[in-house]
């Protein structure tokens, strides 16, 4: 039985996946919008939305968890000044998971993964730009 075992091993070492969700992570910062499976989407999530919660908090502490799992300085800089601010007023939901369906190579199901705040354009939605 799998009574509270959390996270899937994606066919990896721990290294290996430790270093899959950091690359992910730092996509993620860097571009606010990521396609990848569900799997890994649903392991990032949670990891992510910790990141943005320390970048909340804005100590120096904070910055020193959030650089364990964002090894550029530059993503760490961007989660404190920009994505922090941005999120200052929810409690938590920073991101979500969008379903895409099957990959057409080997049938994967594919998902996106975004800043709920996330525009195509590049700047973040607000509540005021309803006009």
């Amino acid at each position: 039985m799998r009574h509270q075992i959390r996270g899937r091993k994606l066919g990896r070492t721990s290294s290996h996946r430790k270093a899959l969700f950091r690359n992910q992570l730092s996509s993620l910062v860097r571009h606010g919008r990521i396609v990848t499976t569900v799997a890994k989407a649903k392991d990032l999530r949670p990891i992510m939305e910790k990141c943005i919660t320390q970048g909340k908090r804005g100590t120096v502490h904070a910055r020193r968890l959030v650089r364990t799992w964002l090894p550029d300085r530059s993503d760490v800089k961007i989660v404190f000044d920009e994505l922090a601010p941005r999120m200052e007023d929810r409690l938590g939901g920073y991101t979500r998971v969008l379903k895409l369906g099957p990959r057409k190579g080997d049938g994967a199901e594919m998902a996106i993964i975004e800043f709920v705040d996330y525009d195509e354009h590049g700047a973040a939605v607000t509540e005021d730009d309803d006009d």
